[in-house]
């Protein structure tokens, strides 16, 4: 939602464009955090807050922000956002920007959301996600994600977009999709992504849109390993949304959202645990992100005792005097992945100094040096 503008996209090798096709993953889901509302009045104040103001918000806009009723009430299971034609605090427009920070923020997981969307020239809803910690600084360094973007003037085409300090407008090197949903404001429609650490899809009605790849060049690139929270607003005008002047005519206008969903989706995790062990080291615990209700099979070398744990995604070992294979199987839904972790053995170290007698009685002394690897070399000194 930040500093867009009406310009072109530009792609790299790494971004999949694809038409609109089912291309969901087979990845099972487990429900974490869901706002149905059933139920009338004010959004709930447990799971939504409010950005409150109408100073522009960086890009120019024209709406003063509340958390009155006037501008988001739930009736009849729909979060209705209503954008006026008001004067209100200096402002000539009203509306409200749902924020769930600090009350609902997640690292990775599927985001969904129903919504049908306002119609007319100067709107400008958007679903979308910004860093809860701004780890990496101030925008865009902490990154941007939008689920949904639509400006009025352009009936029907949906924009889904990544921002990062790499690839943002101000350089030319922002990085999105769009997607011609010609009923947006007289239908509900899904909006969604699929978030893990490799990967980001953006989907429309599960059809896939844009697909943007970790390449693990840091940060710059790839801030999505933090945490964010959802916003839900409608703006008026702006930068992008106002770039062809608004149509007082129009007003009211309304986003309603039916439901917000979010999911943790079952993936590969890594084992934890140390990767060097002494012989017959006691107590070892090695461990795997839990995802709930999955079941998990642990093996190791054949002289490596498991103390306890086994079926869950931690277990306590007591090792051998053996190098080998740490290894668990997870299974949810259907889908089984194996997870592994190369653990060696330090060797219990010598005295270093070895006192031999000749045949002739004579005494010298060998002495032991480290080798390469567990080798060891020796020498005799008279």
């Amino acid at each position: 939602m930040k500093h867009k503008q009406r310009s072109c996209y530009l792609f790299f090798l790494f971004i999949i464009l694809l038409p609109a096709v089912n291309m969901l993953t087979a990845q099972p889901y487990r429900l974490v955090w869901a706002e149905e509302f059933n139920y009338s009045g004010l959004p709930d104040n447990t799971k939504w807050g409010y950005d409150i103001g109408g100073s522009g918000w960086g890009n120019n806009e024209l709406q003063y922000y509340t958390n009155r009723s006037e501008n988001a009430e739930v009736r009849d299971s729909i979060l209705v956002i209503t954008a006026l034609l008001e004067d209100y605090g200096g402002n000539d427009y009203t509306s409200a920007r749902l924020v769930t920070k600090n009350k609902g923020d997640w690292l990775y997981g599927r985001i969904e959301i129903r919504a049908k969307l306002p119609a007319g020239t100067g709107t400008w809803p958007a679903i979308w996600m910004l860093p809860t910690d701004w780890a990496y600084g101030g925008w865009p360094e902490s990154g941007e994600i939008d689920i949904m973007e639509h400006v009025g003037y352009d009936m029907g085409r949906v924009h889904q977009t990544i921002h990062t300090e790499a690839y943002n407008h101000t350089l030319g090197t922002q990085i999105g999709n769009s997607i011609m949903v010609p009923d947006v404001h007289e239908a509900f429609h899904i909006y969604a992504m699929n978030w893990t650490s490799e990967t980001m899809r953006f989907y429309v009605d599960d059809q896939l849109v844009l697909t943007f790849t970790n390449r693990h060049n840091g940060p710059e690139e790839w801030p999505f390993d933090k945490r964010f929270h959802l916003l839900l607003n409608v703006a008026i005008g702006g930068s992008w949304g106002g770039a062809e002047g608004v149509d007082n005519e129009i007003f009211p206008q309304t986003m309603e959202v039916d439901y917000v969903r979010v999911y943790e989706i079952f993936e590969q995790r890594d084992i934890q645990g140390k990767e060097e062990v002494d012989m017959f080291e006691s107590g070892l615990e090695y461990s795997i992100e839990e995802f709930q209700d999955a079941s998990y099979d642990w093996a190791f070398p054949q002289d490596v005792e498991i103390v306890d744990g086994q079926g869950t995604a931690a277990v306590t070992v007591n090792w051998g005097d053996q190098d080998g294979m740490v290894s668990v199987v997870q299974s949810y839904g259907g889908v089984s992945y194996t997870s592994t972790l190369e653990v060696s053995v330090i060797p219990e170290p010598g005295d270093g100094l070895l006192e031999i007698r000749s045949n002739e009685t004579e005494t010298g002394t060998w002495q032991i040096e480290a080798g390469a690897g567990n080798s060891i070399e020796m020498h005799y000194d008279e």
